[in-house]
């Protein structure tokens, strides 16, 4: 015992009162690591950096295969470059599209694996809970391939949900292959979600809050330098494979004055509000599906009726709709016809997300919600209030997205990330603090969990230390 390194030993700081009592601590997780990292840390962090170079590269063949699908449905033209389908010419025959696309979807849903249904992080949040961060191995192509084939054929999603979905179903493949505890495989499954989310949107700083907010609910070195690591190799490989340049044109705004930071927060209270009807209205059609009598196999092909049927009245409806970002973000898209977009992409993305097709909620809500934050600075400036309809669009943007989810420094962070621009980020703490508090007071459950609660899972809604189980009389015996 005299040659046995205290501070170095596996099981520090539960020193063992006998030899024997090694595995059972083992077995209990007893929290072995007096250092907020060691080895095994810088471990965990080469293998988030080589996850970060796979998931980049798999964003990379999404996009494409998007691409790629909208050309032949939209153009029949074969080419991978992302383009809207709003320019096609097939008049009336574009109905047919996205429910094809949709009941494709649905036989990959039965016969490959039903997680792919809905938007992913709400399935990796339920693996991570109840089932030790484990996520089947097909995941990590059914999920991009069943998105791919939903977006490109109309479905009104982003390509941001699935690759977070598919990042994180393949860092948990990887946490099974090799030997690593359940909270070293739930941060790797966090770190390829959030090498995803960079490799698309180039916001590292944001994706790395959001695997924090709501994938590993802590906030430890432990967990974050990884996914730190994850973020910056996947922002390290981007200008390899994507285009260089900010993914949205966000114009220069100028600095907030004091009477502008109030009417950003009556507008982050507004939104907050709005988030609160998206979110319940999205689950009150996922249930009126359930009384459906029909297999939910062919629930998919019904949403993409709807989508189709929108999107022949409105074809900037469809796609995964970064163009409509970019004219909403500009402060001329405005008035009834921002009013009347704005409502039929919340109608087509919701009733084709509660259908249970393949698809995400980032884009989708930051579109809406950008769309609500211009036509509420329209009212407030016509109050009397200071208002810049370009500052309320992307306030409007990250405060649905905070009161939708919950994820408040994710939202924060993404909007000044894809502004570039530092002077935006107090008007976004006013915006996005009100609508999560709303949101916080008034709902008890989000977007992301309201699927998790019903089915009786218990969410974490705040940061936690890591807590070591009590040692059970069975574990004992």
């Amino acid at each position: 015992m005299s040659t046995h390194d205290v501070e170095k030993a596996s099981t520090t700081p539960g020193l063992p009162l006998s030899a024997g009592l090694g595995p059972l601590i083992e077995r209990t997780d007893i929290e072995r690591h007096p250092r907020a990292l060691d080895r095994r840390s810088l471990l965990i962090c080469a293998y988030c950096l080589l996850l970060a170079a796979v998931v980049s590269g798999i964003a990379r063949i999404l996009v494409y295969l998007i691409g790629l699908i909208t050309n032949v449905a939209f153009y029949g033209t074969l080419s991978g470059d992302l383009v809207s389908p709003a320019g096609h010419h097939l008049g009336i025959w574009v109905i047919a599209i996205p429910v094809a696309g949709s009941l494709v979807v649905g036989l990959m849903a039965r016969y490959g694996s039903k997680a792919i249904r809905g938007h992913g992080i709400p399935e990796a949040m339920e693996q991570i809970l109840t089932n030790e961060s484990r996520i089947p191995i097909r995941m990590t192509f059914l999920k991009p391939l069943s998105a791919a084939i939903s977006i490109g054929t109309g479905g009104p999603f982003g390509a941001e949900g699935p690759i977070i979905a598919t990042g994180g179903a393949l860092g948990s493949w990887l946490g099974q292959q090799i030997h690593v505890t359940p909270q070293e495989r739930k941060v790797l499954l966090a770190g390829g979600a959030a090498a995803g989310m960079t490799a698309i949107f180039n916001t590292p700083a944001a994706a790395v809050l959001l695997a924090i907010e709501l994938l590993v609910f802590e906030f430890r070195p432990r967990s974050f330098v990884p996914i730190i690591c994850a973020v910056l190799g996947a922002a390290w490989m981007r200008p390899f494979l994507f285009p260089e340049g900010p993914v949205f044109n966000v114009p220069t705004l100028p600095p907030a004055t004091q009477e502008a930071l109030g009417s950003y927060a009556i507008e982050g209270l507004l939104i907050g509000i709005l988030s609160i009807g998206i979110t319940k209205s999205v689950y009150l059609i996922e249930d009126a599906f359930e009384k459906l009598p029909l297999h939910w196999m062919w629930w998919p092909s019904i949403g993409g009726l709807v989508v189709g049927i929108v999107g022949y009245f409105s074809p900037q409806t469809m796609g995964v709709g970064y163009d409509n970002i970019d004219r909403i973000l500009s402060g001329h898209f405005v008035g009834m016809a921002l009013i009347v977009f704005s409502v039929l992409k919340f109608l087509s993305w919701s009733v084709a997300l509660g259908s249970g097709t393949s698809g995400g909620t980032l884009a989708p809500l930051f579109t809406i919600g950008g769309g609500l934050g211009v036509l509420i600075g329209q009212f407030l400036a016509s109050t009397g209030l200071e208002i810049d309809l370009r500052m309320a669009a992307l306030i409007g943007m990250a405060a649905c997205f905070a009161g939708a989810s919950r994820a408040l420094f994710a939202s924060v962070l993404f909007a000044m990330e894809i502004s570039g621009q530092f002077d935006t980020l107090l008007p976004l703490i006013a915006g996005c603090a009100t609508a999560f508090a709303v949101s916080a007071f008034a709902m008890r459950t989000t977007i992301m969990t309201e699927k998790l609660v019903r089915r009786g899972t218990t969410v974490p809604s705040e940061y936690v230390p890591h807590q070591t189980p009590p040692i059970s009389r069975a574990t004992l015996e």
